[in-house]
């Protein structure tokens, strides 16, 4: 029996998904990262209401920041001890890795877009990092033709098998 082939991505309970970042971007390779929050960001994230489109990676003194993802305050802990909604959240990445992606962003003119935060198995927030380099009109349009082509073709067999 052949084995199954493992799903690369998130694994778990996805919060927040920038679905335009493919749409966007050329996605070139995909890093998880952790992400630093205070506790009423947690409880705001497994309510489910978080927006990252707008957001990116950016290096500050050798540390990767995610800037202007939206987690929206968690109301009953607004008055104590709450959040800033678009504050800049630290990634906890090995240095190795930032180092590889800061010298693509400085050398090859990428960016470091987030695809999706997401909760792991063991409860811990993750955020899937995209090394992103920009689409033109063009290569957007040839993107949807290539879908269009491959959800028709799909179509085609599964109505020819019957």
């Amino acid at each position: 029996m052949a084995k199954k082939k493992k799903k690369k991505g998130p694994v778990g309970d996805i919060v927040a998904q920038n679905r335009k970042a493919r749409h966007d971007y050329f996605i070139e390779d995909t890093v998880e990262a952790g992400i630093m929050l205070k506790g009423s960001e947690v409880k705001s994230l497994r309510r489910g209401s978080a927006s990252i489109g707008e957001s990116y990676a950016v290096d500050k003194g050798g540390e990767l920041f995610l800037t202007n993802a939206y987690i929206p305050e968690y109301a009953p802990a607004a008055k104590h001890n709450g959040h800033e909604p678009r504050r800049e959240r630290k990634l906890l990445l090995h240095r190795r890795e930032i180092d590889r992606l800061m010298g693509n962003v400085a050398r090859a003119g990428y960016t470091i877009v987030p695809l999706s935060i997401y909760f792991n198995p063991r409860g811990i927030a993750k955020v899937e990092l995209g090394l992103a380099k920009g689409k033109h009109k063009a290569d957007k349009r040839q993107t949807s033709k290539d879908r269009d082509w491959k959800r028709d073709k799909a179509r085609l067999m599964a109505h020819s098998k019957h």
